[in-house]
């Protein structure tokens, strides 16, 4: 049980990181920057494909702890 959990809080945090940051490097790619001073379009398009990107992963890491979970009760 212990060991689930933080199998669970690692492969969230993993997915939410990696997403996040494929975000970031595809908005830098598309010449948004988050870190532009005020709150810019460029700004706000760069911050919402983080956001983005870090749900996306974090969706990814949870199904592929469901597709884990199903194969090894196989």
């Amino acid at each position: 049980m212990k060991n689930s959990l933080w199998l669970e809080g690692v492969s969230d945090a993993v997915g939410f990181v990696g997403g996040a940051l494929l975000g970031y490097w595809i908005g830098r790619l598309l010449g948004l920057d988050i870190f532009s001073s005020g709150y810019t379009n460029a700004s706000i398009g760069g911050i919402l494909l983080v956001g983005l990107g870090g749900g996306i992963g974090l969706q990814v890491a949870r199904r592929w702890r469901a597709k884990q979970a199903t194969n090894t009760k196989e």
